[in-house]
């Protein structure tokens, strides 16, 4: 005997089969990762300054932000694309961004190591911070190089699956190459294509990783594939101590930076709310970062004033989504104190 067919069994087996595709689409693995936004986060109780002054009333409030980055399913890449597609449905992760895994571990890098790294660049940027805050504050702070950090792979380059961000090279060919400018130096008689012995130090332990460069199309000498940047040791004449909280990267350099100085006394903030964003370098120079999107939105969710974003891009991009944020350009601390003591005055 037939069952009749009735709308609800109809409604029935379309309610099963998509169950079953939505446990199907959750479970399989997008090969991309999401960029969420997280709120901007206050400086001042992760920052702890060897004689820092009382925080004064109404001296204003500093924050750092941060992107949440979670390995995204097929269903997390449908309802975004749904969500494009017909906005009046809600997004289930609202400014979410997707980039494929490769883009942001990079070429031959695990999620674990991908998070040892963050962690390294994070520990290093407070130093630097520290280094750079005190140096403007006319302490003398004593900087000695130790190698050549590696800053960014270059894809298209043989440095990729050979070389690892936060490696360390200390020697080309023998020769030391304790600064950028000795490294550039030791590069400079190599012929483009040549191999070149790396000597690299890499958790604790030192390597030695042959590289072949290749040429560098702004000035046709060797180039091994990365973005150099430098390493060092720092004696400081005062203790500082930052937690970041178990969050990775380099780019609140500039917000420690800032409060770094605030804390021993500079009026940094002029009683804003200021957000800033920005790796730190040791010329006092502010690089760029990544996340920008979920950075703002955050920044917007804390209530800031003003947000401080590396000029260029970074700025450009941040500017889209802003809403009613200012958003100020910089290119390096100078810059920063300058544009902050010329706002005008906190209402």
């Amino acid at each position: 005997m037939r069952r009749r067919v009735t709308p609800w069994r109809v409604l029935g087996t379309i309610g099963v089969l998509l169950l079953i595709t939505f446990v199907i689409l959750i479970r399989i693995p997008s090969g991309k990762y999401m960029l969420l936004v997280d709120g901007a986060h206050p400086v001042a109780p992760l920052v702890k300054v060897q004689g820092a002054r009382p925080a004064k009333p109404g001296q204003g409030k500093l924050y750092f932000v941060d992107v949440q980055e979670q390995n995204a399913s097929e269903f997390d890449v449908f309802l975004s694309w749904l969500h494009s597609h017909a906005p009046f449905i809600p997004a289930v992760h609202p400014h979410a961004s997707f980039l494929p895994a490769g883009v942001l571990l990079g070429p031959c890098t695990t999620d674990a190591q991908a998070n040892a790294v963050a962690v390294q660049e994070m520990a290093f940027s407070q130093q630097v911070a520290a280094a750079v805050a005190l140096r403007k504050l006319h302490y003398h702070v004593v900087v000695k190089p130790t190698g050549v950090i590696v800053s960014q792979l270059i894809g298209g380059t043989h440095a990729p699956c050979n070389l690892q961000p936060m490696d360390v090279i200390v020697a080309v060919n023998g020769t030391p190459t304790p600064t950028t400018a000795s490294l550039e130096a030791v590069l400079g008689p190599v012929t483009p294509g040549a191999i070149v012995k790396l000597r690299v130090r890499r958790d604790g332990k030192l390597l030695t990783v042959p590289i072949k460069t290749v040429v560098n199309p702004r000035t046709g000498r060797a180039l091994v594939g990365f973005v150099p940047d430098q390493s060092a040791t720092f004696k400081l004449p005062r203790k500082v101590t930052i937690d970041a909280n178990g969050i990775g990267g380099p780019s609140a350099g500039l917000a420690f930076t800032l409060e770094v100085m605030q804390q021993l006394g500079r009026n940094v903030l002029h009683g804003h709310k200021v957000a800033a964003t920005g790796e730190m370098e040791l010329n006092g120079a502010v690089g760029p970062i990544g996340g920008i999107k979920q950075k703002t939105y955050g920044v917007r969710q804390a209530g800031a004033d003003v947000f401080l974003v590396p000029a260029g891009k970074n700025a450009q991009d941040a500017r889209k989504y802003a809403g009613p944020l200012r958003i100020i350009p910089v290119r390096s601390l100078d810059q920063a104190l300058h544009d902050l003591a010329t706002l005008p005055p906190s209402t």
